[in-house]
């Protein structure tokens, strides 16, 4: 029996890693789903449907017409400065958007894996294991903590993967990383200034890919740290960078976060311990070295 897995977000980071590992997985038949167009550049090996998780009957329409055994909900909006504001969209595409697809999940007897963020907690006391309490500092970091209380007490079968930091690439992405940022400011020649003062578990967007399908392979409930395995500043990140793509470290100096005026406050010091993911699952990400050779390695095939 495949088992039929049901993809909000589709378009995004995750979104396709997901789509590329799953529809390389035997047993899994895909349904990805995103607003608006496929903006995938292939089509096989799964079907697509339009779904704007914001509108709760094409939600339920959805869901309960292709009836999957387990939904990934990736989609969400995770601008942060973006979320402080414009924070009734926020609202909606994180925390109403879950309601909608608890209540899909809940009429359907669907499994809920629903992504997280490191940001629910105010960073004093990073890294993170599964049972700390959340206590965001940002508008972005109370939806998303929102959003986990729906899951939680939903009284359905759900499992939350909360993240930090993911990187990678993908089609038609309109964001960049840390990783191509240095690369391309040193290539460029330009001075660039990296904070000293944050400390983070940058994670591979291939191993939070990963890390879901396990969850949604085995339907491990509750809840999972699922990032990079080292907690590095973004400096320390930069200079790793430029050391493996051997570009000028002088370029970069070092800064605080105050140099830098962002609208919402961002959690000093997250990370996360694996522990539980590493025994329970089996999960195993690459280090930050390991990642920027995978990024590496894609930047070379043609497109």
């Amino acid at each position: 029996m495949k088992k039929r897995i049901l993809l909000t977000g589709s378009n995004g980071l995750l979104g396709q890693k997901l789509v590329d590992l799953l529809t390389q997985t035997t047993d899994v038949e895909l349904i990805a789903t995103a607003r608006g167009d496929n903006r995938l550049p292939y089509a096989e090996g799964y079907s697509y449907q339009p779904m704007d998780i914001t509108d709760r009957q094409q939600v339920m329409n959805v869901i309960c017409s292709t009836r999957p055994d387990v939904v990934i909900h990736t989609a969400a909006m995770t601008d942060v400065d973006k979320c402080e504001l414009q924070k009734d969209d926020c609202w909606a595409q994180n925390v109403t958007a879950t309601e909608s697809l608890v209540e899909a999940c809940r009429e359907t007897g669907a499994f809920l894996v629903h992504v997280s963020t490191d940001f629910i907690f105010d960073g004093t006391a990073g890294p993170y294991d599964e049972t700390a309490e959340g206590n965001p500092i940002s508008f972005y970091g109370w939806s998303k903590l929102a959003a986990e209380s729906v899951v939680r007490h939903s009284g359905i079968s759900w499992a939350i993967a909360r993240t930090v930091l993911v990187y990678g690439i993908a089609h038609d992405m309109s964001r960049s990383n840390i990783i191509l940022w240095v690369k391309k400011s040193l290539e460029d020649g330009k001075n660039i200034k990296v904070v000293t003062d944050q400390w983070r578990s940058p994670t591979l967007a291939e191993d939070l890919a990963k890390g879901c399908y396990l969850i949604a392979d085995q339907r491990a409930e509750g809840i999972f740290n699922i990032s990079g395995k080292e907690v590095l500043t973004p400096y320390e990140m930069a200079i790793k960078t430029a050391d493996y793509f051997g570009l000028d470290k002088s370029l970069i100096a070092q800064a605080d976060g105050s140099t830098f005026k962002q609208t919402a406050r961002r959690p000093p010091r997250t990370g996360f311990v694996l522990d539980k993911a590493r025994t329970v699952l089996g999960y195993d990400p690459h280090s930050f070295e390991e990642g920027i050779a995978v990024l590496a390695s894609q930047l070379q095939q043609p497109a």
